[in-house]
């Protein structure tokens, strides 16, 4: 792989603003630790220093956030079984992608924060942790950071990569540099044709760029999961029919809470499941449940209590949404009737429940896209729509059925995206050093709920 030399101007100019923007976002980091105290903690690592140090050439995932790592976790699986012999860091840039990424692999592989992107922190991760390939997920452009893998001449992959058609536009403000970053002997995985092309427009070689899916295609759905989920339902809603509004934003909830509220008005005796996006926001979220006059219960509070005679129930919990789909009849999943751009509507498929999302989907266009052509899911515009589709499908069990199993068998036709970028990965890694067979990775699992993983 070539080592590119000098500092262009436009990646100096880029260098200096980033220093400049460092302390700014280093107070932004303090301000969110008063929500969040994990901001707070092992705050060197975001300057390349930290406890983390990998004692050989280490096989590099960063994943920003809990979507990534778990969409990462049949990717690491197949790794380990494939180069045993070569360890495994993973780098998130959030608490809670940290903390997922321990409750799903523990000390199996080594976990840093990713570095802020300036040449010192870039240059000190690198000598921490040694990476012989760089796997980023989805989209994560560090002009430094990619610079630094070229000019080490380290193999950089950007796994089940995407460009929404909102990113463009700012991308494009700064295409020059772009252009610089993705030439430095950059592999993209696309997840799309459309996000392949969008990735050559910004200046990425058309010879490296290669369409291989959506790596969340891949993750299992566990059988113990789905199992917890149903019992769940069995023993507290039995007769009562349940919607599960997830992965919801500030305006949203109002929103699902109002049609909650007018169902329960209507004498439906429906159960809310209402799982925010953020659990650190389950407060706020909490606020507007005593507001609402609903009878509701938390998660994390409930304990063994019987939570039958609840209306709606608050899942304030990191990485428990998977089983908690197993409890739903339909879902609603959200980022979407604000403009988020949309999150994972591939887990409640894999459940085979019917889904429905709002209009700003950009995230996932192409999977939202292939979900409402097989007929699995609905796309509403507002909070009427959303409703009366609650209430249509509610009422009609065979609808349910025949949307989910369309639903469950979009997600199996669409599977192979970790063999494919295998493909990929296998040449730019030496098979020398693949030792024994090894496990895939355990999910984390309790006695009391089986998490995702």
């Amino acid at each position: 792989m070539s080592r590119p030399g000098g500092t262009s101007a436009l990646r100096a100019l880029y260098i200096g603003l980033s220093y400049l923007a460092a302390p700014a976002a280093f107070f932004l980091l303090l301000w969110r630790g008063f929500s969040n105290h994990g901001y707070w903690q092992r705050l060197g690592e975001r300057l390349g220093w930290g406890a983390a140090r990998a004692s050989q050439d280490t096989i590099w995932i960063h994943a920003v956030s809990v979507g990534e790592v778990q969409a990462a976790v049949p990717l690491v699986e197949a790794l380990v079984q494939r180069f045993p012999g070569i360890p495994i860091a993973i780098t998130t840039m959030s608490p809670t992608g940290s903390a997922r990424a321990a409750a799903l692999f523990g000390d199996r592989v080594l976990h840093s924060y990713a570095p802020y992107d300036l040449p010192g922190a870039v240059a000190r991760f690198f000598d921490r942790l040694r990476p012989r390939i760089a796997i980023i997920m989805e989209t994560e452009l560090w002009p430094n950071l990619y610079h630094e893998c070229g000019r080490r001449g380290i193999p950089l992959v950007l796994a089940s990569a995407r460009i929404s058609p909102r990113s463009m536009g700012r991308y494009r403000v700064m295409v020059g540099l772009f252009r610089e970053t993705l030439s430095h002997g950059i592999v993209i995985a696309a997840q799309s044709a459309r996000d392949a092309d969008r990735f050559i427009q910004l200046g990425a070689p058309p010879e490296r760029t290669h369409v291989i899916g959506t790596l969340k295609f891949d993750q299992p759905l566990r059988r113990d999961q789905a199992r917890w989920g149903q019992d769940f339902r069995r023993r507290h809603w039995d007769s009562r029919p349940v919607w599960i509004a997830a992965s919801t934003h500030p305006g949203e909830e109002q929103t699902v809470i109002g049609i909650q509220q007018r169902l329960q008005r209507h004498g439906a005796g429906t159960v809310l499941l209402l799982a925010p996006r953020h659990p650190e926001r389950c407060e706020l979220v909490e606020q507007l449940l005593r507001e609402s006059g609903l009878r509701y219960c938390r998660h994390s509070t409930a304990g063994q209590n019987d939570v039958s005679d609840c209306e709606v129930f608050l899942i304030d919990t990191l990485g428990e949404l998977n089983a908690f789909y197993g409890s739903a009849d339909i879902a609603f999943v959200g980022g979407s009737l604000v403009p988020i751009g949309g999150h994972n509507l591939l887990e409640p498929a894999a459940h085979g429940l019917p889904i429905l999302t709002g209009p700003h989907n950009f995230n996932s266009e192409d999977v939202l896209e292939l979900l409402v052509a097989a007929g699995a899911a609905a796309v509403v515009a507002d909070e009427r729509e959303l409703q009366a589709r609650v209430e249509s499908l509610l009422t009609d069990p065979a609808e349910r059925q025949r949307r989910g199993a369309l639903g469950r068998d979009a997600v199996a036709a669409n599977r192979g995206a970790v063999r494919r970028l295998l493909e990929f990965l296998q040449p730019l890694l030496a098979e020398g050093d693949a030792g024994p067979s090894a496990p895939a990775f355990p999910g984390s699992g309790s006695s009391a709920l089986p998490r995702s993983g």
